[in-house]
């Protein structure tokens, strides 16, 4: 086979240039330099254009640097103050000395008397004023690119933060640029001192003022190091800061920076302890955080973060910041009587703030959960929470709901209880979930499983508009009869599974002002069940058989009972209300007041076989949905009587009884149709 390489007849060549030693190429490289470069030629012999060349450098060198340190840097102080103010958009004055030196490996600058105003809408107090500021920076990181300040000294600074209720900020240099959220980054600083600072903050969404005092001290006492100390009101109460933290002394990039800071206002307190990981770079820490308060909705004064509301609170935690995000973890604590566990992480998404939570409960009071609905709370001895409606003698919750909190940020929610502390209701567990975007909540799942039986369902809420606007979609599948209607001498009176369904909406800021506003349908299926005899016999007004039955254990057949309920304006008419027993069928009539929370509703029943005696009276249930009134229509009677006694004195005295007698010509009712039509 041919060898293109041996081929060549220059292949010899080729090899033994191979072979020849770098440091021998190098030295042939520089012998044809010396030999051919004329710049290196006259570098070493230099003749007189050379000479004059280089001797004008050097004056011109020598010419900048004796300019340099007797140049008068106060000169520059007019031109830098208005470049900066046309380049900030607010007046930028340096009215002390200015003194800058260039010659050393830490070049420095000292500024007095800095100024600098507050923006078009805010000019009436300037933002920051410096008696003395002094700032250097190591050359040779410099010259590598990064930018390193072996101290960093401030005397009297005094700044105002000014942030109205749309939003501006009087601190933004470059307001066009948007506020990522990704906090303060400073270069390093290995020294850091302050003294005799004071801030003010006027945050109007809030209603938050403060006036603090911080300064930075170097030292081994207890005065050294950082310290910030705030008082002031946030929604007209008190509010208290405080900040520690080490001494700003040979700091580096690498090593973290602890602190301990303390909020306490709007009935809350928040502490942490912990460092920020790269110093000063504020968009990054660690810290482990408690929060205690009387109400969890509190702490949006202080953070922005929209919570529900809740009773009495003391969590725990770790808080991480990367950037923008803020991630709550390893939550552990209690909420009212209820334990509470998960994660929480805050972020900025498209310029909105964004939650996203994953809760947990192994033991729910559920209480404690009828207060974020709106209920109000209440503590009692041994730390237990009771609730009610928040007006006496009414059910449903009239707290009503902060729109403008679920305008400011989305997110989403969900919150899960494996257990629940005994309850009338019997609820055994809860899941909950919720997606909040754009001011529209909706809440899905919502579901709470019984002993036997479980509510399920879906609620959109609307709080793009002025006053709310929700639409709720609940089923109840196979809740026991029993849970609902008290036993009697031991024994249930009813017995039996009941389905339902609610489809309300409509507009309104609490429970109770939805419900009274609302619309849609109400109903409830009993496919079958039993109910002691006695009671059946009374839904027909069978006086004689009901009372003697009222000791009788005896129980009989509902075939079905159905109460179909249409919603407008807040008051739920029965469009079909049956109950079909054994011995009698039931029809009722009338309506539930959802605003007043009143009931009046009438029962009239047939008997399916003949009765001697039977009042035909229907039964009246009236009065408040907590506490309704069972009697019967005494006007009724009174007329039945009345028949009875004017037959007795036209006829005779035995014939009075044909107006108490009741052939029984009821029949079934068809349970399946009216089922279908309840769905």
């Amino acid at each position: 086979m041919p060898n293109p390489l041996k081929d060549n007849p220059n292949w010899l060549v080729v090899r033994d240039r191979a072979l020849v030693p770098a440091g021998a190429r190098m030295r042939g490289w520089r012998d044809w330099v010396v030999a051919n470069d004329p710049v290196y030629a006259a570098a070493r012999r230099p003749g007189p254009p050379e000479k004059i060349a280089a001797g004008v450098t050097l004056v011109l060198v020598g010419a900048i640097v004796l300019f340099l340190i007797l140049f008068d840097w106060n000169m520059l102080r007019g031109p830098i103050g208005r470049w900066a103010s046309a380049r900030y958009d607010r007046e930028i004055q340096l009215n002390g000395d200015l003194d800058v030196n260039l010659f050393s490996w830490t070049p420095s600058a000292q500024v007095r008397n800095l100024r600098i105003g507050g923006p078009d809408w805010a000019r009436e107090r300037d933002t920051l004023q410096v008696e003395d500021l002094r700032l250097a920076v190591r050359l040779r990181a410099l010259l590598g690119g990064r930018l390193e300040m072996p101290l960093v000294a401030v005397t009297r600074p005094r700044a105002v933060l000014i942030s109205t209720g749309d939003g501006r900020k009087s601190w933004h240099l470059n307001p066009d640029r948007p506020d990522t959220g990704e906090g303060l980054k400073l270069p390093p600083i290995n020294r850091l001192l302050i003294q005799d600072g004071r801030v003010t903050l006027d945050e109007q969404r809030r209603k938050l003022r403060l006036e603090a005092t911080f300064d930075a001290r170097e030292g081994s006492d207890g005065q050294a190091g950082f310290h910030l100390d705030g008082r002031g009101t946030i929604n007209g109460t008190p509010l208290t800061v405080v900040v520690r933290g080490g001494p700003f002394i040979q700091i580096r990039r690498d090593r973290p920076y602890g602190f301990h800071g303390e909020i306490t206002g709007a009935g809350t307190r928040m502490v942490a302890d912990g460092s920020i990981t790269r110093p000063f770079d504020l968009g990054h820490f660690n810290a482990t955080l408690r929060l205690q308060g009387q109400d969890l909705s509190d702490i949006y004064l202080l953070t922005g973060i929209t919570t529900p509301n809740t009773p009495p609170y003391r969590l725990a935690g770790t808080l991480t910041r990367d950037d923008a995000k803020f991630t709550f973890a390893d939550v552990e604590g209690r909420v009212g009587s209820s334990d509470l566990a998960g994660e929480v992480v805050v972020n900025k998404v498209d310029d909105r703030r964004r939650v996203d939570a994953d809760l947990r409960s192994r033991l729910l009071d559920i209480d404690d959960l009828m207060v974020v609905l709106g209920a109000e709370p209440r503590v009692v001895s041994g730390g237990n929470t009771v609730v009610s409606s928040g007006v006496p003698g009414r059910l449903l919750p009239d707290a009503p709901l902060n729109v403008d909190r679920l305008r400011v940020m989305d997110g989403t929610v969900r919150f899960r209880a494996a257990r629940v502390k005994g309850n009338n209701l019997d609820i055994r567990r809860v899941d909950l979930g919720g997606d909040l975007k754009g001011g529209v909540l909706n809440l899905d799942p919502v579901a709470f499983t019984f002993s036997r039986g479980e509510l399920r369902g879906t609620a959109k809420i609307n709080a793009t508009r002025d006053r709310p606007y929700s639409a709720i979609d609940f089923r109840l599948r196979g809740y026991p009869l029993e849970s609902i209607i008290p036993a009697r001498n031991g024994l249930p009176t009813v017995t039996g599974r009941a389905l339902g369904r609610a489809q309300l909406e409509g507009p309104g800021a609490s429970v109770h002002d939805f419900a009274a506003s609302s619309k849609g349908t109400i109903s409830l299926v009993v496919p079958q069940g039993r109910m002691r005899a006695a009671f059946a016999e009374l839904l027909g007004i069978n006086l004689l058989a009901g009372l003697l039955k009222l000791d009788d254990d005896s129980t009989a057949e509902i075939r079905c009972a159905v109460a179909d309920f249409t919603v407008s304006g807040g008051t739920a008419t029965a469009r079909t209300f049956v109950i079909d027993t054994t011995p009698v069928l039931a029809h009722g009539t009338g309506t539930i007041d959802l605003d007043s929370e009143t009931m009046n509703l009438r029962i009239d029943g047939e008997t399916k076989e003949a009765r001697l005696v039977r009042l035909w009276a229907p039964i009246l249930v009236q009065g408040p949905l907590m506490s309704p009134s069972v009697d019967v229509d005494r006007g009724e009677v009174a007329a039945q009587v009345g028949l009875g006694a004017v037959i007795g004195a036209l006829v005779n005295p035995f014939a009075a009884l044909v107006a108490f007698v009741d052939p029984g010509l009821a029949e079934d009712a068809n349970c399946g149709a009216l089922i279908s039509s309840a769905r």
